[in-house]
C-alpha cells in the first residue's frame, strides 16, 4: 500500500490508522510560529462509524488507501439486509440496511448503486446523486406564487418530506439531490 506523509492528507482519502479504516473529512494544515508544520485530520471510521481528531506532521508516514468501486444493482430487502448482485459476476453481497441511513428510503428496486470495497470488505453504498420520486401530498399550487424562496413541504412516496418550490404540484415527479435530500428539479 502507498504511505504519503502527513501533510499530503486530503478529505476524502481513506487511511489505514490503528489497525482501522478511516476517512479524512476535515484537513487543516497548521504552521505553528515555533515547530514544525502538521495536518489537524478529523476522520471517521468507516467500519463503525466513530470519529477521530489526530494530528500528523509532515514527517509522519500514513498508509493511503484505495477502495475499489464496484456497481451493483439492488434486489431486495429482508430482516434490515439489502441484497445486491454484482452486474458482471452475478455474485451477491448482503449489507445492513444502515450504511444508507437516512438515504435508505431513495433506494429503489432495481436501481444501481457505487459499492466500495476494501479487499471483500464492503465498506459503503453510494446512490445515485439523483433520484426521481413523486409528490404523493402537498399544498395546492397557488396562482402568481412564484417567489422562489417560499418553498413548501411535500411527501414523497417513499415517505420522505422534502421542501419544493410553489409551483409543484401533487402527483409531480421531481428529482431530489440523495447527497443533499432536497429538491433539484422537475423531472
Amino acid at each position: 500500500m502507498p504511505k504519503i506523509n502527513g501533510n499530503e492528507i486530503r478529505p476524502g482519502n481513506i487511511l489505514e490508522h490503528n489497525g482501522g479504516l478511516w476517512a479524512a473529512v476535515k484537513v487543516d494544515h497548521v504552521k505553528p510560529g515555533k515547530g514544525g508544520a502538521f495536518a489537524q485530520v478529523e476522520m471517521k471510521n468507516l467500519r463503525n462509524g466513530s470519529k477521530l481528531n489526530e494530528r500528523f506532521r509532515s514527517a509522519d508516514k500514513v498508509e493511503r488507501v484505495r477502495l475499489e468501486q464496484r456497481d451493483q444493482q439492488f434486489l431486495f430487502e429482508t430482516d434490515g439486509m439489502l441484497t445486491f448482485m454484482d452486474s458482471e459476476t452475478y455474485d451477491q453481497i448482503a449489507l445492513p440496511a444502515e450504511l444508507l441511513g437516512d438515504r435508505r428510503p431513495f433506494l429503489q428496486d432495481g436501481m444501481t448503486v457505487h459499492i466500495e470495497y476494501y479487499g471483500d470488505e464492503a465498506l459503503n453504498v453510494s446512490l445515485p446523486q439523483k433520484v426521481t420520486c413523486k409528490i404523493v401530498e402537498t399544498e395546492p399550487v397557488v396562482k402568481g406564487q412564484t417567489a422562489a424562496n417560499s418553498f413548501k413541504p411535500a411527501l414523497l412516496d417513499n415517505g420522505v418530506r422534502v421542501m419544493v418550490p410553489p409551483f409543484i404540484g401533487q402527483d409531480e415527479d421531481i428529482v431530489v439531490n440523495t447527497e443533499t435530500m432536497e429538491y433539484a428539479e422537475r423531472a
